[in-house]
């Protein structure tokens, strides 16, 4: 086995980092930018990478770190700002615009996979080393002065990287996460809402200006723009339940019940490009460190994609890991690294508790054999009464606006 160490005066990498989505792709790329060398090292392809649908609701403080690093020219060029949402209801539909609420931010759209795309691309650009169709099969001495990150590459070779630092961004089920040491000297917070989505992509220009999101009895139903002919649709499902019983027409009748086109006009309709069932499920680890292992996005904490949060997290906490690593290299000084849990913990909590007052305005039980009436009943009429308070109240919205974009 090939084993490379770190070493800044050699060009070896001084941070290795585990996973090229957003957390990785944009921590490397503050890295390089102040000299730090970094590998990224990737399971799947490049070319999965730079096309798996994603999230594509960018807020306003992700694209200010963007955009203040030099990460921002294709949003720029062709993301689009998107500031209101649409309810709809037993009670009518309504719209709130959140940049005139709150403090007044908006989103940009701009699907994910292009953003990543982009930073693969700038990372490259700057020098940096990405290895794609590399599977991370263990780390280990991470309370060591060397930790060391061991792989099998896309020819089967096996090796392994010593760094200075490892920084895990590759999700709640990679290795990064299992290489954190159990309870008490890590606690893992877990919600599993009972609540399951089909997450829809359908080859059809979007039906109208706004996020849509419709409650029914049937379930919720969510429209959302990606691209100019790419729109993400949602409906609630039962937990389980096989996307493949799910047809074209199917989804398409079950999108135009739930979202009473009836009543407010039809939905542009086409090819449904991709259907998965998504499970709502949160979890945060507390602390985001052991030795000099740092957990970013969703190794952190994962968040319930009902208030587009995810990506956004994962790109605020790669800008606090670069800024508490550069300082540790360059002079030794570990005392903001040392605080990073700290100041990515509260953001992270605040973050999972709006997703969750999402989670309980928007859905509410589904019908089917063994629901309790009663219960079912008394849900829905508490679900009318939160819409009907986020459309009547001031202080409401205020609240919506300011959580809906910022973290």
């Amino acid at each position: 086995m090939i084993e490379r160490t770190a070493d800044l005066s050699t060009g070896r990498p001084a941070v290795l980092v585990i996973g090229a989505g957003p957390a990785g792709l944009v921590l490397g790329n503050l890295l390089l930018a102040q000299g730090i060398r970094c590998l990224i090292l990737e399971r799947q392809s490049r070319h999965h990478v730079e096309n798996r649908a994603r999230a594509g609701f960018l807020a306003a403080n992700t694209v200010r770190i963007l955009s203040e690093n030099g990460l921002a020219a294709g949003l720029h060029a062709h993301g689009r700002e998107h500031d209101t949402c649409m309810f709809r209801g037993e009670a009518g539909q309504f719209e709130l615009n959140y940049r005139k609420l709150g403090r007044g931010e908006v989103h940009t759209v701009y699907p994910q996979q292009n953003l990543v795309t982009d930073l693969i691309a700038e990372f490259r650009s700057r020098g940096g080393d990405i290895r794609f169709s590399t599977t991370v099969t263990e780390v280990s001495g991470v309370v060591s002065a060397a930790p060391v990150v061991r792989f099998r590459g896309p020819d089967g070779e096996v090796g392994a990287w010593t760094g200075a630092f490892l920084a895990g961004c590759d999700g709640r089920n990679g290795v990064s996460r299992h290489a954190m040491p159990g309870h008490p000297a890590v606690r893992r917070y877990r919600r599993d809402h009972g609540i399951s989505w089909l997450a829809i992509l359908a080859e059809a220009p979007q039906s109208m200006g706004a996020v849509a999101y419709a409650t029914h009895p049937n379930g919720f139903a969510g429209h959302m723009a990606r691209s100019a002919m790419v729109t993400r649709y949602y409906l609630q499902c039962p937990p389980g339940d096989d996307p493949d019983t799910w047809t074209d027409q199917r989804i398409w009748d079950e999108l135009n019940i739930r979202m009473r086109t009836d009543e407010y006009g039809p939905l542009r309709q086409g090819p449904i490009l991709e259907r998965r069932v998504v499970d709502l499920n949160s979890d945060v680890v507390e602390p985001l460190q052991h030795g000099r292992l740092f957990l970013v996005g969703d190794a952190a904490g994962e968040i319930s994609p009902s208030a587009a949060k995810g990506a956004n997290l994962a790109v605020l906490e790669a800008e606090i890991l670069a800024h508490a690593l550069v300082p540790a290299l360059r002079d030794g000084e570990e005392g903001p690294l040392s605080r990073y849990s700290a100041r990515c913990l509260p953001r992270i909590w605040r973050a999972q508790e709006f997703s969750h007052w999402m989670i309980n305005l928007l859905h509410g039980p589904l019908p089917g054999p063994g629901a309790d009436s009663d219960r079912a009943d008394f849900d829905r009429a508490l679900q009318r009464a939160r819409l009907a308070s986020l459309r009547d109240s001031r202080a409401h919205q205020d609240y919506f606006a300011e959580n809906y974009v910022g973290i």
